[in-house]
């Protein structure tokens, strides 16, 4: 897979489609209809979520995706982290994929820097040597230089998740 300019891509998605089946009923009122009729099927109407969406990431790019609320981007999320399947359409993911859908999942605040780099490394199916020898270029990807001592590094990632005020300077 390799675009034009010679860079391969990494994320390849190709008409890709998901709906979800919502019930017609409340779940209060559909617990009681499904005791007095355990075999009837239950009533629901389909929910396209996405519809035919097509995009390439290459290499060494950054990706985003903005929307609506309800307009799909954590579904498209899920679906390139394979926890929803897909409807129809292909995704390929050239490498690994760390599916972060929130900032700062699988990090231990407790831990430094270099512990949750090497922690992570090994979740994500990386040999404990190979997860140090790319912490440096993971520390200087993520933009954590300044925070690589334990102490600071807990306060950047309590910061991020909303648990203490943003310094402003007066």
């Amino acid at each position: 897979m390799l675009c034009d300019m010679g860079r391969p891509v990494s994320i390849e998605a190709r008409h890709v489609e998901k709906r979800f089946r919502v019930p017609a009923q409340r779940a209060p009122n559909q617990r009681k209809a499904r005791m007095r009729h355990p075999i009837r099927s239950r009533r629901a109407r389909t929910l396209p979520v996405l519809e035919d969406v097509s995009f390439e990431v290459h290499q060494g790019e950054f990706f985003g995706i903005v929307g609506r609320n309800g307009s799909g981007k954590s579904t498209l999320l899920k679906m390139l982290a394979s926890v929803y399947r897909l409807d129809a359409g292909t995704i390929r993911i050239a490498g690994r994929l760390a599916p972060f859908l929130e900032l700062g999942v699988g990090f231990n605040p407790n831990l430094p820097a270099y512990e949750n780099v090497l922690l992570n490394g090994v979740m994500m199916g990386l040999r404990p040597e190979q997860s140090k020898a790319r912490f440096e270029e993971i520390i200087e990807f993520a933009d954590l230089r300044d925070y690589t001592d334990a102490g600071i590094y807990q306060r950047f990632l309590a910061r991020h998740r909303g648990e203490l005020p943003k310094f402003t300077p007066r």
